[in-house]
């Protein structure tokens, strides 16, 4: 019987368990489906260890871009970065290969990150978040990778979002107009910088506290390089400010509190790189170009992503975030 063409399959646990298992020489195991997004995440559990599995999906990402965020969790790693990364399995691969419905899937096991999410932060842990981030950075400037990523530009955060989303506005035109208006303005704005001081390399993109864990011991190890990619470095944190910026928006936070608190993570930073104070004054135009960015990847994806709330009342409350944002952080 011919199979039907498939878009999008998840892949069994059960078999996954023992492919790693025997792949891995873990001996006995389980694994367990967590979720589905930018790609599958598994837990697979030994009797010492947990690990993470993740199979990506070729429409997110192609085998070069794979080997590109392997190859750059290798490097963090030997530098000393904390970071889950990348394991060996017995024959030394680190990347797997699955035949599925609709063709070859791509997986990698990665170690876990211990301890858990927190999302109120002490001024310790503020000032870890930042130094660690800025250790990474030192490894990270001026990286050239053997396979390339994604770069956030003008184009790829501003022009290609536009055209990719305008016709979810077809209902919606006055955001779709903002959208536009907003985007041109920030344009001109990054212009008024000096962009070339700029520290640039391989950033996280979503520097967010989901892809970081504090243990008891308030050891960070950072983890989930999906979108990682080569830009402007302050953008990492600049997704840290989105944090609070929910925070100030949806939890009520004080704006002068959250503010003291991000500049906390800023103090780290700069304990161990340098960052000009106008890089952190692009900080709010670049969240404009982040904003574009993330919602032209739902709406592109909307068929292998599980974001079944993308639809009007979503955009609307997407708009609404982003005039927050310029009220809260931009000066036009």
């Amino acid at each position: 019987m011919k199979i039907f063409p498939t878009q999008y399959s998840t892949l069994s646990p059960s078999a996954l368990n023992g492919f790693v298992s025997e792949h891995y020489g873990l001996g006995q195991t389980s694994c367990k489906y967590l979720l589905r997004g930018v790609s599958d995440t598994y837990l697979i559990k030994s009797r010492q260890e947990k690990f993470i599995l993740k199979v990506y999906r070729e429409m997110h990402r192609s085998l070069d871009e794979i080997k590109a965020e392997v190859e750059l969790l290798n490097i963090l790693k030997g530098n000393g970065a904390k970071v889950s990364y990348p394991l060996k399995d017995l024959h030394g691969q680190q990347i797997q290969e699955f035949v599925a419905a609709e063709g070859m899937r791509y997986g990698v096991l990665f170690s876990f990150a211990p301890g858990k999410v927190y999302y109120d932060f002490t001024d310790e842990q503020l000032r870890i978040i930042g130094r660690e981030m800025g250790f990474n950075h030192n490894i990270t400037s001026d990286l050239d990778l053997s396979y390339d990523r994604n770069s956030y530009t003008i184009e790829s955060t501003i022009h290609r979002p536009l055209k990719v989303f305008k016709p979810a506005f077809e209902d919606f035109t006055e955001g779709y107009d903002y959208l536009v208006d907003i985007s041109e303005r920030v344009i001109r704005k990054l212009e008024s910088f000096n962009a070339a001081s700029f520290g640039y390399g391989y950033c996280h993109y979503d520097y967010l506290p989901k892809n970081f864990h504090f243990d008891e011991h308030d050891n960070l190890t950072v983890f989930d390089y999906d979108f990682c990619g080569k830009g402007y470095l302050v953008n990492d944190l600049m997704t840290f400010q989105v944090h609070y910026f929910f925070h100030t928006v949806i939890k009520g936070m004080k704006k002068e509190d959250a503010d003291a608190a991000f500049q906390t993570a800023v103090s780290g930073y700069r304990e161990l790189r340098n960052i000009s104070e106008e890089e952190l004054e692009a900080i709010p135009y670049l969240g404009i170009m982040f904003w574009n960015f993330y919602l032209a990847f739902q709406y592109e994806n909307f068929d292998d992503f599980s974001n079944t709330y993308f639809g009007a009342a979503h955009l609307k409350k997407w708009i609404g975030w982003v005039k927050d944002w310029e009220k809260l952080y931009c000066n036009f």
